[in-house]
């Protein structure tokens, strides 16, 4: 019986390079202020939110991943010819086919990169860099751009007094290549199916072809809402808390490191009261720079943790070879949790 040639890549992989886009126009809490029955010191005091980016309509999802694309590669000191596979984790891509990886790929002008979209909320780029990393291993791949990408400024209610002030638009992106010592540490990942209702699209988009105003949600003006994201806000905070800092811990676990061996904590950025209780819970010491990038860029989604560790970098808060613990969570419920070396 033939037998198959076994594959062979790296032995290990590791983030080469960093690079962030955030939308020009900078969305203050005054401005969501103006639909909502709020304040901007509850809106601080819930969220730590004091600013947010949205796109204009040239600042598209593939426009955004294409400028933070082209400064992670150049970070990384490779060319985008050398890019063998591109990933792009989004939930607001209003395309459903094809995937805007495959446009991204080409734009930034790649050799036919293998290139597909995932859909896995806030836990995005965690699932991105893992698959990332198995390219690599496995030999497919020498050079992988993972993509976080949103434009949730699209699916967000701004009468909805729950959520309207959480979301941001932006694009991080990393690029992983080989390693001859393991840098990115093991994935302790997973879902919660039973949770999904907590963070859902308030309609789904069918509901729009049956043509039956009467059971589409409307505005204060009659008009019929854009799907937007909704969420059970306690129920997500007592999860997000209670249950992350645990798998938090076992990422840690895997990785043979203790709190105390850590540079640099990077949550995803959903809530400061979050990312402040983790902290707590997970005994972080005071060393440890922890990433809060959510005050002025909100809520980006899979965005969120590649656009905080190129903020950490470029700022000087946080430097190569740094150890930093990353966790991304949300709709799902999905969650992804690894220990990487910063780039």
């Amino acid at each position: 019986m033939a037998k198959l040639k076994p594959s062979k890549g790296a032995p290990y992989a590791r983030i080469l390079g960093v690079g962030g886009y955030r939308p020009v126009r900078v969305v203050p809490n005054e401005v969501i202020l103006e639909k909502i029955d709020s304040s901007d010191e509850w809106i601080r005091s819930r969220s730590g939110i004091e600013t947010r980016h949205w796109a204009n309509d040239e600042e598209t999802v593939a426009a955004m991943s294409i400028e933070a694309s082209g400064k992670a590669i150049a970070d990384a000191g490779i060319s985008a010819e050398q890019i063998g596979g591109v990933i792009v984790s989004t939930v607001s891509n209003f395309r459903q086919t094809p995937a805007v990886a495959t446009e991204i790929a080409d734009k930034l002008g790649t050799n036919k990169a293998a290139a597909f979209d995932i859909s896995a909320g806030c836990a995005g780029f965690g699932y991105g860099l893992t698959l990332a990393k198995g390219m690599i291993v496995e030999g497919s791949a020498e050079y992988v751009l993972v993509i976080g990408v949103e434009r949730l400024s699209d699916l967000t209610d701004l009468e909805d007094r729950a959520t309207a002030f959480l979301f941001g638009d932006g694009a991080g992106a990393v690029v992983v290549g080989p390693s001859q010592e393991p840098h990115i540490g093991p994935t302790v990942w997973g879902s919660e199916g039973d949770k999904s209702e907590t963070i859902k699209q308030t309609v789904p988009w069918d509901q729009f072809r049956i043509g039956d105003v009467s059971q589409l949600p409307l505005d204060s003006e009659g008009n019929v809402k854009f799907p937007a994201i909704t969420q059970e806000g306690q129920a997500v905070f007592r999860w997000a808390v209670f249950e992350m800092a645990k798998v938090a811990q076992q990422a840690l676990d895997a990785a043979g490191i203790t709190p105390d061996d850590l540079d640099v904590f990077i949550p995803h950025q959903a809530n400061e009261r979050i990312i402040d209780s983790m902290v707590k819970t997970l005994k972080l010491p005071e060393h440890v720079t922890v990433a809060r990038d959510v005050r002025t860029t909100g809520n980006t989604s899979a965005a969120s943790i590649p656009l905080a560790m190129e903020r950490l970098l470029a700022t000087g808060e946080a430097k190569s070879g740094d150890i930093a613990l990353v966790i991304g969570f949300g709709a799902g419920l999905v969650y992804a949790a690894t220990v990487v070396t910063l780039p």
